[in-house]
């Protein structure tokens, strides 16, 4: 049988029963399963921690190091791909469905090919890059292992990517949840043998997680490849095949690639700053992964609620409805920071017991007990900007948003960074709190940027 495709939440004329247009309850119905798939997704990343974790500081700072740098890299075309879901959306709510499969195709084009040689050349220069950077050398060594098996499973993730920003543009949140639930399954059960030699599998450490991480990346992209050539998705949307159209994958680039620039940019800023807290010994990074993978609980949910403001604003733009597309941004804010909040008080009132699950080496401990403190602020913060970016991204308001942020992440976050950690001697904390300092501007100006009203008249 094919598998199902869900229906869009707003398919049909508005009843007495269904959400008002923009309301909290309409971004709350599109956004729950987007929830659950980016929080699946976190849990991925989570258990990997967790089970390298047990293996010692310098496995878990070098999961933490390899990882950022490697979605440094991918996050230009993950960041691309998200045009997909602007293009989809607003044909979607232009009436033009059957138009939509074709967009789709015309990412995956764009994308995956690409993806895999930049993964691959990075990878085949990454150890002069990381000794230059001076990470020590236990960590060189776990972060090459993990780096040298991860091409295989980002080539899965970015048809994963593209497939999953056109089920989002056409209102179906479900499809991509099936697809993360079952890859995340699959990677606890092969990270929990691979890692630890479990299940009588071999024990590989470090390279096991990666194992684990690129099998279950190609299930996901197999599940949603499979829905996006279903009976039922060709008969509705168009998604049988087509050929590439080089000014369709023009006019996409236009729009996308301004957000996988902005992506790229804000990553490798980050990278540099995981790079100087590795500097700092094992314990400084290993303390800096727990942190990040705790926080994620946090940004996903926020990027989750961001992708679901942004759909609707992008259908109800196509509509000819830019109140409604309002409604949404700010139904989308109050979700956003009433998660926050939760997340906070969880940060607050019990950092040490999930701190724990991560390591239980002292140092580490002393070193992360702080950083959970900021934490809590840290991410309310972070959701503001998050939610605010994405809905522009929706409206099809990509440069503006890419310049700022290029320029802020370069222009504060480094220095602020270095000042407070390096020359203030601030250490980690330090670091951390050059970190709060470039988010909150970052997510003032986007915040600014929206109240504006520009976006009301972008057009992809």
């Amino acid at each position: 049988m094919d598998p199902v495709i869900t229906s869009p939440v707003v398919a049909s004329a508005p009843t007495r029963s269904a959400p008002a247009a923009g309301g909290v309850r309409e971004v709350a119905r599109l956004a729950y399963p987007i929830v659950l798939t980016q929080m699946s997704q976190t849990v991925m990343h989570v258990v990997d921690s967790i089970f390298v974790g047990r293996l010692g500081a310098a496995e878990l700072g070098a999961l933490g190091f390899a990882g950022i740098w490697l979605w440094t890299v991918f996050s230009v075309f993950s960041g691309t791909a998200t045009g997909v879901q602007t293009f989809v959306s607003q044909a979607w709510g232009a009436g033009n469905e059957k138009t939509c499969g074709r967009f789709g195709w015309q990412g995956l084009y764009a994308i995956v090919p690409a993806s895999i040689v930049a993964v691959v050349l990075f990878v085949a220069v990454a150890e002069p890059i990381w000794h230059a950077l001076g990470a020590t050398a236990e960590v060189r060594e776990h972060a090459l292992a993990y780096a040298h098996i991860r091409p295989f499973g980002f080539a899965g993730l970015a048809v994963w990517m593209v497939l999953a920003s056109f089920f989002r543009g056409v209102g179906d949140t479900r499809t991509p949840l099936v697809a993360t639930i079952v890859a995340n399954v699959t990677n606890a059960v092969l990270a929990y043998g691979l890692v630890l030699g479990r299940l009588g599998l071999p024990a590989w450490g470090v390279a096991g997680a990666a194992v684990a991480t690129s099998l279950a990346e190609w299930v996901g992209a197999a599940l949603l490849t499979a829905a996006f050539l279903s009976r039922a998705s060709r008969a509705r949307f168009g998604t049988e095949p087509v050929r590439p159209d080089a000014n369709a994958i023009r006019r996409f680039l236009r729009t996308g690639a301004p957000i996988g620039g902005q992506w790229f940019l804000d990553m490798a800023a980050f990278a540099l700053f995981t790079s100087l807290v590795a500097r700092m010994g094992n314990a400084s990074m290993a303390a800096t992964q727990a942190m990040i993978s705790l926080l994620s609980l946090s940004f996903m949910q926020a990027v989750a609620i961001s992708v679901s403001s942004g759909t609707l604003v992008g259908r109800y733009l196509g509509a000819g409805d830019p109140d409604a597309a309002a409604r949404s941004y700010a139904s989308a804010m109050k979700l956003a920071l009433l998660l926050g909040a939760a997340v906070a008080a969880l940060f607050l009132g019990a950092p040490e017991l999930l701190m724990r699950v991560f390591s239980s080496d002292p140092e580490v401990l002393v070193l992360a007990r702080p950083l959970l403190m900021l934490g809590a602020f840290f991410q309310v913060v972070d959701a503001i900007g998050i939610v605010a970016g994405g809905t522009l991204r929706g409206a099809g308001d990509t440069r503006w948003p890419f310049l700022v942020h290029a320029t802020l992440a370069w222009a504060a976050r480094l220095p602020f960074v270095w000042v407070l950690a390096v020359w203030l001697e601030g250490g980690v904390f330090g670091a951390w709190i050059g970190e709060l300092g470039y988010i909150t501007l970052l997510g003032l100006a986007f915040v600014l940027r929206f109240r504006s009203g520009v976006w009301k008249t972008m057009q992809p």
